[in-house]
């Protein structure tokens, strides 16, 4: 049964795969939430780095705190013909914030500059000083951004999460070699006036990020996945036991379950004869497929609360009604059987 469980530090994930009340069989695999080591490393900024974001988040404030400053700032982008009239603020407890807020900055950059020299030409000159650290970041975060949405989804799993981790990780190796040639087709903002001392910078921030990221996600690079796994009908050599061999000789020429396999691994391994016909089999697949490797589920459920309760419905009672399960179920209700079961002029 699968559980999630948080400790002080982070959310961590792990399921227990067989529980009885009598009896419980240890079988835990701990998985560290995903979701939240990748912000961690997306926090690990040089001092530079750091400074040009408090200079972007400090901009933001400035406009967005006081009502004339957002309204006249407004009015400016209207002026400007921008694409958007209004910053979004930085919230570090939400994931993509920070990519979204500097992404919105850097499109606003100009009118945010025209804006603050007449209102703070300190803070003005500092931004226009760190305008390629701003860029840096803004590609950079984006591309966070885009690894974070992929590991979100309620059918995430561990092979899903090693392929998306692995390919982040070779990816940062690669924008470093490139931006050391100036080629800046993942950092379109970057400017190609940008001085060599910068590049060698970001370039050396990105050896930093790849050695925190490997560290960070160690046990998920090192996870041995089996070929059979993900293909259970190839010709590969299993490399296992008798018992588990002649389970797959089985499942290979089972056809009634074989024809799920066009639907991809996942839906056929999660098939309802499986652990039944193949437990072998299913016992070191169900590791890989059951696992919570992030703390979505939980978020979402978080947010779904958060949507319920509101002001005028704060003293509902969602753990004893059935709103929270309907605005989190996929199932879709048939209207149509509900209104015919109910009958709307009861007798007197």
């Amino acid at each position: 049964m699968p559980a999630p469980c948080s400790d002080a530090s982070c959310s961590v994930v792990k399921v227990v795969a067989r529980a009885h009340p009598r009896r419980l069989t240890v079988d835990v695999l701990g998985v560290r939430c995903v979701i939240h080591r990748q912000h961690l490393v997306a926090r690990n900024l040089s001092e530079k780095l750091f400074q040009s974001l408090q200079y972007v988040i400090k901009a933001v404030n400035k406009i967005r705190n006081s009502s004339l400053n957002d309204r006249l700032f407004h009015q400016l982008c209207v002026t400007n013909d921008e694409d958007f009239n209004r910053l979004l603020f930085h919230t570090e407890v939400r994931w993509l914030s920070r990519g979204n807020c500097l992404t919105r900055f850097y499109n606003l950059f100009d009118s945010v500059i025209e804006f603050l020299e007449t209102k703070d030409t300190e803070l003005h000159d500092k931004l226009i000083t760190s305008k390629n650290d701003i860029a840096y970041m803004t590609d950079l975060y984006k591309l966070f951004n885009d690894m974070n949405l992929q590991l979100q989804g309620d059918k995430l799993n561990l092979i899903k999460t090693k392929n998306v981790v692995a390919a982040f990780a070779a990816k940062l190796l690669l924008h470093k070699k490139n931006l050391g040639r100036r080629e800046f087709h993942n950092f379109p903002n970057l400017s190609v006036s940008c001085s060599n001392d910068e590049l060698f910078a970001y370039c050396q921030h990105l050896e930093n990020l790849h050695i925190d990221f490997t560290e960070r996600y160690q046990d998920i690079l090192n996870l041995e996945i089996p070929d059979w796994v993900l293909d259970p009908f190839s010709n590969v050599n299993t490399a296992m036991s008798p018992q588990l061999e002649e389970e797959l000789i089985e499942l290979t020429t089972n056809e009634e379950i074989k024809i799920k396999f066009k639907n991809g691994y996942q839906e056929f391994w999660l098939q309802k004869p499986i652990p039944q016909l193949y437990p072998g089999l299913w016992s070191i697949v169900q590791r890989f497929l059951i696992a919570f490797p992030s703390s979505y589920l939980c978020e979402r459920g978080f947010s779904a609360v958060t949507t319920l309760l509101t002001k005028k419905r704060n003293r509902l009672l969602v753990t004893e009604r059935g709103d929270l399960r309907l605005f989190l179920s996929k199932l879709e209700p048939d209207i149509n059987k509900l209104i015919k079961q109910h009958q709307i002029h009861p007798s007197h």
